[in-house]
Parts: structure tokens; C-alpha cells; sequence
């Protein structure tokens, strides 16, 4: 016999359990299906445990490398990384039982097994033990997220290859390792491993780190990171990367490397597969992405499709926000359109990237004409006060009625400052408003007031 629902949720990371939650908000009768955790990728082994150890690194750099500068001196410093990764599975697991508890709260019925379409409105799911349970469901949302994608002839075993889901699971570290591929994953890892004296070497095939954010962004990092004695390769297509007894050999251009270890940092890979979808008609794209109008609506009624398993965005922040129209598109209830383009972009190196909108270069390619207004951290009190003052910020303005197009930042805590400007995006501020919105001194948000004063062509204290 099989059990009745307004709404089942395929996936309980932050795409499928915020849907879970807003749909149960709004008087639909709920459950969520995932075969492995609460909470998904991101608060297990993502972004949750990651910005742990990320904390843990900046502590390490001070001590190791910086302490004279704040007047400390240690004649045996001990770093002891296991400590750092006990901390991280602690948070972790902390907002995993969190979300068991929203799941209580809000009567929605929790499934732990693997999802199969069946019929459109009908899941079959079956546990670890082998039982089968059938949903039936006048609504269902596909958030089954995404993996590490492969590379061709590079054979991930888990300990010497790993991917990130490897690499924030291992108590101790790689004395040395090599990084394929320098996007938020590869620059995040750097920043923690090198933090603890690990020799990191970065490779990315395009010209630069970071390749989708602004040009500028890209050359500060770089030059920061180096600094810190991370080795960056870029536009370097390695030729094979294999085990080689105890340590990883990697074959680049001109040169072999040793390591310990290789993480594979390239991509992701949507979980779109083996669960059905083909067969009840949903149209899915040549890369595995579930296709979905501006509602979450696939091409099939009443089959629903959120977060990265889409490949509109693949953030956290992003599936939650889809999360919740798509919710509110089945209950019949008012809600948004999201502008993918628009949406917050954060990455937790050392210093901080983040960022919105169109870049300098994007924008003059669509015709804009444009202004730009910038302010470096160099000049804020806060950050000298801090002791971390590297980069800047920098917001892109249309020149003809003000528009704010986007804003790209590195400096401290930036990733703290987007949603000011993003909020003024939404609700069509210009650079005027800001500049004239009075900031507490001393702050890190002065350099937004800074910037806009900038973008108007009256720049205060620069």
C-alpha cells in the first residue's frame, strides 16, 4: 500500500530540505527521501566542515607566520590538524541533527533509502536493508545535487588521488600536494593546507585561478597566494597523474612532480542518473542536467527539479533559494523569479573572493557604458586594524541611469559584505543610495560607501 503526499522531496541537502520546509509551511502534506544524509553535501562534507577548517587555518597562518607581527613568540608551536578536523566534523554534525529536528518540527516524513520513478507521481524507495516503501505524490521536487566529476585516465583510489570528499574526511595531512584545478574548491583547499606547512601546488588549464570572476580578482589572488608560497600553474594541461608507489607522480609539460597526494578540484557532475527520470518522460540535458523553467518546473507535470542537479548554479545558497519558489509555485503562493546572474558567489581563501553580477569585461561587452568606483582595504581602518588589508572592492556601475551591474571583492571577510550590494540590486538602489547610507566607523562595510562614493565620481578618502 502506498503512502499518500502533497509534496515528496527527492534529496535533504540545502536545495530539498528548505523546499521540504517551505512547502510543509504552506499546508502541503510532506516527506523527503535521501539515501545517505540530512543535510547533504554541504553541511556534511562541504561547505559546512570546510569553513571549520578554513577558521582553523587563519589561526595557523598568525601563529606560524605572523606572530611577531601582533607580538606573540613560541619557542615549540604545535599544530595539531586532527584537533582542527575534530572540530569540523563537530559543526557538522551539530547542524545535521539540526535539520533532523526542522524535519520533526515540521512534520514532514523523513525516508532514508534510494529514490526510483516508478510512474511520474509515484517513487518507489528502497533502505539499506533492502525494504521498499512506495511514495505517491501529487508533486515531486528532483534535488538530488551533484558529484566530483572524473578526469579521463586519472584513477581516484581515495587516499593518494582523492577528491574533496576525501580530502575533508582525512585526519592528517599530505606532506605535499598537487591541486587539479584552481576554482573555489582548489583555492579553499590551498589556503587550509598551507596554512599547515603543506607544500601546495595549484594546476588549471584556462589562463588563470578563479577563471570566472573578474580578470582583476584572479591576478590579486595569485599574487596573495603566492605569497604565501603556494606554486600556481596556470593554462597547464598535464599529461597523466598516477600512483606511484608511496607518492602520486604527475607528468606536466616539461616537468614531473612528486607528491604525496592529488586532489581533483575540476568539477561536478549532476546526480541525475539511475533514478528513473528518463523513463517518465523528463528531459534532461547532454551533460546530465535536469531542465527547468523559471517556476522549477521540469517538461513533465508535477515533477519538480531544484539545486545543482539543475547546473543553473551550483551554490548552496542558490538550491535553497529555488527551494523555496519551487514550494511556493506548487502551493499556489506568491513568490520571485531568480536571476541566476545576480545571485552571491563566495569563496573562503585567504583573502576572501566575492562577488555578483557582470565583471568589467562583460559588462562592456553587452554595450554598457559604464563607471566603476573601487576602494582598497589598505585605506579602511578596520582592516589595518585587523592586521589584513589586502585587496579591494569594486562595484560596476551603468553610467546612464545608475544601475548597479555587479560588484567583485577580495579582502577580508568580503563574502560578509555582498548582501548590501545584492540587496540593492534587488531593490534597484543605485550607487547614490549607498554612498549617502550613513556606515559605522570603524567597519569593513565602509569600503562599499567608499566604492559607491567612487562609482559617483566623489571618492572621499582616496
Amino acid at each position: 500500500m502506498a503512502e499518500n503526499f502533497d509534496v515528496v522531496v527527492i534529496g535533504a541537502g540545502p536545495a530539498g530540505y528548505v523546499a521540504a520546509i517551505r512547502a510543509a509551511q504552506l499546508k502541503q502534506k510532506v516527506a523527503i527521501v535521501d539515501k545517505q544524509w540530512l543535510g547533504g553535501v554541504c553541511l556534511n562534507v562541504g561547505c559546512i566542515p570546510s569553513k571549520s577548517l578554513l577558521k582553523n587555518a587563519e589561526v595557523a597562518h598568525t601563529l606560524r607566520e605572523r606572530g611577531k607581527d601582533f607580538g606573540f613568540s613560541f619557542d615549540n608551536l604545535k599544530l595539531d590538524y586532527g584537533v582542527a578536523f575534530k572540530r569540523s566534523r563537530s559543526n557538522s554534525d551539530r547542524l545535521t541533527k539540526g535539520v533532523g529536528f526542522l524535519m520533526k518540527k515540521n512534520n514532514i516524513a523523513v525516508f532514508m533509502g534510494s529514490a526510483l520513478f516508478k510512474a511520474k507521481d509515484t517513487l518507489a524507495v528502497t533502505d539499506k536493508d533492502g525494504k521498499v516503501t512506495e511514495l505517491k505524490a501529487k508533486n515531486i521536487i528532483v534535488a538530488t545535487g551533484a558529484s566530483a566529476a572524473t578526469l579521463p585516465n586519472v584513477k581516484v583510489d581515495g587516499k593518494r588521488i582523492v577528491t574533496y570528499a576525501e580530502a575533508i574526511m582525512q585526519e592528517t595531512l599530505p606532506a605535499s600536494v598537487l591541486i587539479v584545478g584552481g576554482g573555489s574548491i582548489g583555492v579553499e583547499f590551498a589556503t587550509i593546507w598551507n596554512s599547515y606547512g603543506v607544500d601546495v601546488t595549484i594546476i588549471e588549464l584556462l589562463p588563470r585561478i578563479l577563471p570566472r570572476e573578474d580578470e582583476e580578482i584572479s591576478k590579486e589572488l595569485t599574487k596573495e597566494l603566492t605569497k604565501r608560497g603556494i606554486k600556481i600553474k596556470t593554462g597547464i594541461k598535464f599529461e597523466s597523474i598516477e600512483v606511484s608507489g608511496s607518492k602520486v607522480k604527475a607528468k606536466l609539460p616539461g616537468e614531473t612532480l612528486e607528491v604525496d597526494q592529488a586532489l581533483i578540484a575540476t568539477a561536478f557532475t549532476p546526480n541525475s542518473k539511475n533514478l528513473g527520470l528518463e523513463a517518465v518522460g523528463v528531459k534532461i540535458s547532454e551533460r546530465g542536467m535536469v531542465e527547468i523553467n523559471e517556476k522549477m518546473q521540469t517538461n513533465v507535470p508535477g515533477i519538480w527539479a531544484i539545486g545543482d542537479v539543475t547546473g543553473k548554479l551550483m551554490l548552496a545558497h542558490v538550491g535553497s533559494a529555488m527551494g523555496i519558489i519551487c514550494a511556493e509555485n506548487i502551493a499556489g503562493a506568491e513568490t520571485i523569479t531568480l536571476d541566476y546572474e545576480m545571485m552571491p558567489r563566495a569563496t573562503y581563501c585567504h583573502p576572501q573572493v566575492a562577488s555578483f553580477g557582470l565583471t568589467e569585461a562583460q559588462a562592456r561587452e553587452r554595450g554598457f557604458n559604464i563607471k566603476v568606483g573601487r576602494f582598497p582595504f589598505q585605506a579602511n581602518g578596520k582592516a589595518l586594524g585587523m592586521g589584513d588589508y589586502a585587496g579591494w572592492v569594486k562595484i560596476v556601475m551603468d553610467d546612464k541611469y545608475g544601475e548597479i551591474l555587479g560588484a567583485h571583492m577580495i579582502g577580508p571577510e568580503v563574502t560578509e559584505l555582498l548582501p548590501e550590494l545584492t540587496l540593492a540590486r534587488m531593490m534597484e538602489l543605485t550607487p547614490h543610495e549607498i554612498a549617502r547610507n550613513v556606515h559605522a566607523h570603524p567597519t569593513l562595510s565602509e569600503t562599499l560607501m567608499e566604492a559607491a562614493h567612487g562609482a559617483e565620481g566623489s571618492p572621499i578618502h582616496i
